[in-house]
């Protein structure tokens, strides 16, 4: 879900998954490379502040950078892997 922002930011967006198993994520960097486009094409505008609006809300401070989205925010490490060259 997403909705224009307020209060300081740009838009604001929820995201929930409850088939697998997420109720709902603070923070989703794979959806706001969706919905920055959208909002950026909306706005005229390539860098914008988004805000998650879950009960542990974050915001991203995204850049549209051709076809990529830069994300920018704090971040706690969730998972590390290493590839040891076993396919």
């Amino acid at each position: 879900m997403t909705a224009p922002g307020g209060a300081g930011c740009d838009f604001v967006s929820r995201y929930f998954a409850p088939d697998a198993g997420i109720p709902e994520d603070p923070v989703t960097g794979s959806a706001h490379c969706t919905l920055m486009p959208y909002w950026a094409e909306r706005l005229g505008r390539v860098s914008l502040h988004a805000r998650q609006v879950s009960a542990a809300a974050a915001n991203c401070w995204c850049t549209l950078a051709g076809e990529r989205v830069k994300i920018a925010g704090q971040a706690v490490l969730y998972l590390r892997g290493e590839n040891h060259g076993v396919m």
